[in-house]
């Protein structure tokens, strides 16, 4: 039997607050009544969402500024915010070549953001 559809959904908004944003994100297209719970359940979405916006301020700002969801904020920058931190962390500061980067070492992300990676370098 379906959980969700058993338990009030208070408890069943507790049970996927416990996933991390991709198995949040694969629980969601689960089944209609799963999407449901999970779909614009801000508290699910918004605690990740600040999570990443420990690394995207600037861009999470902006994009809760124009009226994004917490959902909708969280998939806009999520993977941006893991391969920023990486990059500020220093992972790739001494690296041969670009054939030596991993393949999810590169994401789109705007002048600004690059502009924080290169300072990040040059103070190392």
């Amino acid at each position: 039997a379906d959980f969700v559809a058993l338990l009030p959904p208070e408890v069943s908004s507790r049970i996927f607050s416990d996933l991390d944003v991709e198995s949040l994100c694969h629980a969601a297209v689960t089944c209609k009544g799963w999407h449901r719970v999970i779909e614009s359940n801000d508290r699910l979405w918004r605690p990740h969402c600040l999570s990443a916006r420990a690394v995207c301020q600037r861009e999470i700002d902006c994009d809760r500024g124009n009226g994004y969801s917490w959902k909708i904020t969280l998939l806009r920058n999520y993977w941006k915010s893991k391969v920023k931190q990486e990059w500020l962390s220093g992972k790739y500061s001494n690296i041969p070549s670009q054939n030596s980067l991993p393949e999810k070492s590169m994401y789109p992300m705007d002048v600004d953001t690059w502009g924080e990676i290169l300072e990040a370098e040059l103070e190392r």
